[in-house]
Formats: C-alpha cells, structure tokens, sequence
C-alpha cells in the first residue's frame, strides 16, 4: 500500500500529506463557492487549515492503512449554478485536479534537480527503535513526497465509489433516474474501498495497488522525468 515498508521520512510524509489533503478538499469548497453554493464558506472549508478537512474514520485508515480521505465537504446542489448534476461533477472532479496540478508545480524542482530528492543532510535517530533509519533534511524529501502523494490521492479517488470523487462521474454517465436507484445503494462503495484496503493491506491481494500504481507511476514519470521512487 501507499506507506508499506516505508520506515522513514515520516514527518515529511505527514506535512505533505496535510498540505495535499487541505488543497484537495478546499479546492471542491472553492468551486461550490463560486458555482454559486455559499454553505462551505460557511462551515469553514474554504480553508487551507488541514484541521478544517481531516476526517476521523479517513485518517484512521490514512495512519494504519496507508490510503484513506479527508472530510467530504458539504454541498447544497440545488444552489449550484449549472444545475444539481453537473454541478456537482464539477464540485467533484476538482479535487483531483487540483492534486494534478499540486503535483505538475512542485514536479518542476524536482525535474531541474534544484534539490536531492533524499535531502542532504544526515541526522541519526539513536533513540529510536532499531531499524528506522536516519532522518535526511532538506527540502528535496518534501517535495518529493508532496508530488507523490498528490499523485496517489487525485488517481484513488477517480474511483468511481462513494465516498471517492470518482463516485460523482456516474451523475453524468448514467441518466438522472438511473442515477437516483444507483444512488439509493452508495453506502455499500465505501465498505468495498475499505475491503479492498484491508485485502491489499492484510492479505496481500495488491489489487488496489494493481490499479493505482500504473497511472501514478506513469504521470511521476511524465512530470518529474525519472523512474517512480516507490511501489505499492
């Protein structure tokens, strides 16, 4: 899974992921706001605050499991301009491209090789437990990670299951009354991305990670113009 073996660089991962998870879930309140829906601004999403879009259940799975979400952000559909259906695609689809674009920005330093991507200078951690290995510091590790994970969260959630954005492409593929009966059976999308995690995660099925890594390690390639640093 997205941290499976991966004992080090655990601060850098958790400050990337903080600031990828915020523009994520800020960039569907943004778009809500200006499509014309004003109850995000409201409950204080139109925020970079990370402590504004954690959810407790997403992060649980994010820390234990390695691949979880933010707090969905609430919409009123009937207020978006383009009407309830495209609005919301719209709403939707603008997490992961803001992630697209996080990841094309911060790829930029990385392919001009401004930074080592494993940093430059050395701390050993000798308190810690035996087999964490030494903390690198530099600015390089960061990126890295902020282009990895805004990769990794914009390619999971175009799953198209709830709670994943990807689960508001099929307002647009389906007609309105099918969509209605489809949407009545949401709920059980978040119990099968949840046992999909668990499998890959505990039984090793690795078919998540079958579907994620192609498309990540093909846009890391394309970005940053070296091999992807990690696997699944």
């Amino acid at each position: 899974m997205l941290f499976a073996g991966l004992g080090f660089d655990l601060v850098y991962i958790l400050l990337a992921l903080l600031f990828v998870l915020s523009v994520h879930e800020a960039s569907h309140a943004l778009i809500a706001t200006v499509l014309g829906d004003p109850t995000p601004k409201s409950m204080g999403r139109l925020s970079l605050n990370p402590f504004a879009h954690l959810e407790p259940l997403g992060v649980l799975m994010i820390l234990t499991i390695g691949l979880g979400w933010g707090k969905p952000v609430r919409i009123d559909a009937e207020k978006l301009k383009p009407g309830a259906k495209i609005g919301m695609m719209l709403v939707a689809i603008a997490g992961p491209i803001s992630n697209i674009l996080l990841a094309t920005i911060f790829s930029i330093p990385l392919r001009l090789k401004l930074f080592p991507l494993y940093g430059n200078i050395r701390i050993p951690l000798d308190f810690l437990p035996i087999g964490i290995p030494a903390l690198y510091v530099g600015i390089g590790p960061l990126i890295l990670w902020i282009v990895w994970l805004s990769l990794a969260l914009a390619i999971f959630n175009l799953i198209p299951l709830t709670p994943l954005d990807g689960s508001r492409l099929w307002q647009i593929i389906l007609p309105t009354k099918i969509y209605y009966q489809f949407a009545r059976y949401e709920i059980f999308g978040l119990f099968i991305v949840i046992g999909l995690i668990l499998a890959d995660r505990f039984l090793g099925t690795n078919i998540l990670a079958n579907i994620l890594y192609p498309p990540i390690g093909a846009l890391w390639q394309l970005l940053v113009g070296t091999t992807p640093p990690f696997r699944f």
